[in-house]
């Protein structure tokens, strides 16, 4: 089965990776704007996100294959690749099995170490929508808003809703799997993982989730690499300061 994507444009591949929970549509602003330069952007759901295929499976040596499959059926090589959170975690081990795939890497606000888990409260409350009960976006965040107080990260969610038939709303993630198998997603890349790959790293300047004390982590697995703030921004960096997102990952990849 091969991932579902979003193609923008003609030119040079680049391929998106989204973060947990997440779809390919949380890029397609950056997505259109990056395909006026020259880049055929692939805005792609991974499995068991977005509409790309459900399976029992979910961990960061399926994805990459997942993505390789997708490389294949497309005929990409020397790709630039760039992924955010769980999306960058799976992209950084792909630029470490398949360097020659990858002309350059960006990660987005994400390190190679481990995460614990912390997405109890939003599974949990992803869990509790009754859509028997509930036949609006509005009822359903009303629902959310009691595990999870923040509008953003609640609309972020709800654009995991969709019609599944005339007044039958559904979720679009495979929730049962990805709660089941949350625990692989602060999974640290293997010690043994390493790329020569040209490599961006950008993190939020309001974000705990790239901090100094993984510098060094991140030059050891990828010392042909670079780390710049985005100011700001917290996790949700391409959407809180968009412009310089877009200015660094534009720079690095000319």
């Amino acid at each position: 089965m091969i991932l579902h994507s979003n193609v923008i444009g003609e030119g040079k591949p680049f391929i998106i990776l989204h973060g947990f929970l997440g779809m390919s549509d949380n890029w397609k602003s950056f997505g259109l704007k990056m395909s006026q330069n020259g880049y055929q952007m692939h805005l792609v759901d991974q499995r068991n996100h977005g509409r790309s295929f459900h399976d029992l499976q979910f961990n960061y040596e399926v994805m990459v294959d997942d993505l390789l499959a997708y490389c294949n059926a497309k005929g990409l090589n020397k790709i630039i690749l760039l992924g955010h959170s769980m999306g960058g975690k799976a992209a950084m081990l792909f630029a470490c099995k398949f360097p020659e795939l990858v002309s350059k890497l960006i990660v987005a606000d994400i390190s190679p170490r481990f995460y614990p888990i912390h997405h109890d409260q939003i599974l949990n409350g992803l869990s509790t929508l009754d859509f028997l009960e509930i036949k609006s976006r509005s009822q359903a965040d009303e629902v959310l808003s009691s595990f999870i107080s923040e509008v953003g990260v609640r609309q972020f969610l709800l654009k995991n809703l969709y019609w599944i038939s005339p007044g039958q709303l559904a979720l679009r993630i495979n929730l049962e799997v990805l709660k089941n198998e949350v625990s692989e997603v602060g999974e640290a890349l293997d010690q043994s993982a390493h790329s020569k790959v040209l490599a961006l790293f950008l993190k939020g300047d309001r974000s705990e989730y790239v901090t100094t004390s993984d510098f060094e982590i991140i030059k050891g697995h990828f010392p042909n690499s670079k780390i710049e703030t985005v100011s700001n921004a917290g996790h949700w960096l391409h959407a809180e300061n968009p412009d310089m997102f877009y200015d660094k990952v534009l720079k690095f990849i000319y």
